[in-house]
């Protein structure tokens, strides 16, 4: 009963990841491969780009987990009090989700654009800005913009998480609660918090390795420009591969892959560990 999903295991995952290796190296450019010996690795741990992209990659990320965990478990307590309009801001805030990265991207391309574009556009109709912002093209400005479209665009899915996560907890704890004369603030951080730890370590873990995995919108929004300032480092791989204007280099691209997965293993692991750590102590 097992063997057809374990099949697709090894057809999507496993035989994907092994092939991997095999052209690391070699100068592959998805015709013809030639054998470089360690001239790839040697080339990664050599590349500034590169390493610029991991930095831009844990600024992306932090950014993102910064905004997107607390505003979402705000949304989540707020829609999970049954108030009224309640389902429809929940269908509202969760919109977002079903909608393909590379559209809502679009959009926002739009949103940003710096001549008669809306965000410019009503920011000088409050005075709050005297030139129109290049948002996507000025490095002080664009990944601060690629972290907002980031938010908004996974807001959703983490909202739910918490809200599945707050029904678990029992009406008859928040009873007990009142009757004990606890206010909203009290019940929050007593109750809500401690009692969503499993979920929220869960809720974390998906967070971290999605907000390290992400290039698809920054691809739309900026390709990587300006002059790298946005580039992650997914969307440098996938340039590497995909090359518009030059040779594929998926042998080197391989080996970035590599390195880039091993970055994550251990942010994974080292949050892992610390979270296991905190059950010990709490």
């Amino acid at each position: 009963m097992l063997s057809p999903a374990v099949l697709l295991l090894v057809i999507t995952s496993v035989y994907p990841f092994f092939w991997l290796f095999r052209y690391v190296l070699y100068d592959y450019n998805g015709f013809v491969a030639y054998f470089t010996g360690t001239y790839n690795i040697k080339r990664a741990f050599t590349d500034a780009v590169f390493w610029k992209s991991v930095l831009h990659t844990f600024e992306y990320a932090i950014g993102k987990l910064i905004l997107i965990i607390p505003i979402s478990l705000g949304l989540a307590v707020f829609i999970s009090r049954n108030l009224p309009g309640s389902n429809t801001f929940r269908i509202i805030f969760f919109l977002p989700t079903v909608i393909s990265a590379s559209v809502y991207s679009l959009i926002f391309t739009f949103i940003f654009a710096v001549f008669r574009g809306p965000l410019n556009t009503v920011l000088e109709a409050m005075n709050l800005i005297t030139r129109p912002i290049d948002w996507l093209g000025d490095p002080k400005w664009v990944m601060k913009s690629i972290i907002v479209v980031a938010v908004w665009g996974g807001l959703g899915n983490y909202m739910i998480y918490f809200i599945s996560g707050l029904s678990s907890i029992s009406e008859e704890i928040y009873e007990s609660c009142m009757i004990d004369g606890a206010n909203g603030t009290q019940t929050f951080f007593k109750i809500t918090l401690p009692m969503l730890s499993p979920i929220l370590k869960v809720i974390l873990l998906l967070a971290i390795t999605t907000a390290f995995k992400d290039y698809q919108s920054i691809l739309v929004l900026t390709n990587g420009g300006p002059d790298g300032r946005s580039h992650v480092m997914f969307s440098y791989i996938y340039n590497l591969i995909f090359a518009a204007f030059s040779s594929p280099q998926i042998g080197y691209a391989t080996v970035l892959s590599v390195l880039a997965a091993l970055i994550i293993g251990v942010i994974t692991a080292g949050y892992l560990y610390l979270a296991r750590k905190l059950d010990d102590v709490f």
